[in-house]
């Protein structure tokens, strides 16, 4: 059961509406070169302005500026690719958070237009969880109303995520429902057969989630570098891949076929599928066999609660679904750390600052 106000319960017509989304996209060469993020907003947009909202000012992030103005890390581009999202709207970009000139953007910005502000960790306030930055923001835009719709970013005690939601009404938009109730059943109710699948890199990372959910997980699989670098458990439940396809000079970049194989076996019967962490270098063709392999077997069995969390792993399944439109996933988590510490138990700063519903 989701806790929080959400844009359902908020009365926003007439209303200036400040969205903290998550615009932290992949670039290369000044272009977006995957949009997943950007295309997870529009729900919670279009309801917005449906319901009459006045103006739409819009926040988020990209990369790590660390508090320095960045040029390549201009959010300019972002607002070029939203407007071509909604091409019937008037989506604009200001090159700045706060002062005269945004809020003469805001002026300008006609009823039911939308507002893109520039990338908030150009200014130092934002990570250090200001609250003087926060109100700037808020008396700047006008805002009577703040959206949380950044799932990947309310795990970080921010001035976007935490400090803001003491200067606003503060509710959840529809992503970040969406994927805190989803990831919320994996943790309290899952249907059973339950398999979790981990791959990557960083076992510290992984080894929380392992803690968390082993207890109700009824198989668990690890593959990736975390397998190649010898992981090893005591735990009966955990299956760890002991094969691998190498490179040139030996290295282990990819789970081999027999392990492929053990993996699919383990999830013919599955009711839910956690996958977080792919099985190989997916960057290279010849070693994202493994994890070609599950994602093909996972997106042509919708009956499957497939959950697809961690950025490496979205990405690669995002990608995946590009060539195959006739396959689906149940949910790509656009929350890499945020879905990790969710699952593993922790707290997220960014949706408990939020007003409870009552």
């Amino acid at each position: 059961m989701f806790t929080k106000e959400t844009v359902k319960d908020a009365k926003v017509r007439n209303q200036n509406v400040l969205v903290r989304v998550d615009y932290n996209v992949p670039m290369k060469d000044g272009k977006i070169t995957d949009d997943l993020r950007i295309k997870a907003s529009l729900p919670t947009l279009e309801h917005l302005i449906k319901k009459g909202a006045r103006r739409i000012i819009l926040i988020s992030h990209l990369g790590r500026p660390e508090g320095e103005r960045v040029p390549e890390l201009s959010l300019r581009p972002v607002a070029e690719r939203l407007a071509e999202l909604l091409p019937d709207k008037k989506v604009s970009f200001i090159g700045d958070v706060s002062g005269p000139d945004v809020e003469e953007a805001v002026r300008k910005t006609p009823a039911g237009g939308i507002l893109l502000l520039e990338n908030l960790r150009f200014f130092p306030g934002e990570e250090k969880n200001s609250s003087e930055f926060a109100r700037e923001i808020a008396e700047t835009t006008g805002a009577d109303i703040f959206v949380q719709d950044g799932f990947a970013v309310i795990h970080r005690a921010h001035a976007s995520t935490d400090a803001i939601t003491k200067e606003l009404p503060s509710v959840a938009g529809f992503l970040v429902e969406k994927e805190v109730s989803e990831l919320n059943k994996v943790v309290t109710s899952p249907a059973h057969p339950f398999v979790i699948i981990i791959g990557g890199a960083k076992v510290d990372d992984k080894q929380p989630l392992i803690d968390k959910l082993s207890p109700m997980a009824d198989a668990i699989f690890v593959g990736g570098k975390i397998a190649a670098d010898g992981y090893k458990s005591d735990n009966p439940k955990i299956h760890v891949c002991d094969t691998f396809v190498e490179d040139g000079e030996g290295g282990k970049r990819d789970i081999g076929e027999p392990c492929i194989e053990a993996l699919l076996k383990l999830i013919e019967n599955a009711k839910t599928v956690l996958w977080n962490g792919t099985l190989g270098e997916t960057e290279k063709p010849e070693f994202r066999k493994g994890s070609e392999r599950l994602a093909d077997f996972l997106g042509s069995h919708p009956e499957i609660n497939s959950i697809i969390c961690g950025g490496d792993t979205a990405g690669f399944a995002e990608n995946y679904l590009k060539d195959h439109p006739d396959h689906s996933f149940s949910l790509i988590s656009t929350g890499g750390g945020a879905s990790l510490e969710l699952l593993s138990g922790l707290d997220l700063p960014g949706l408990d600052s939020l007003d409870e519903k009552y």
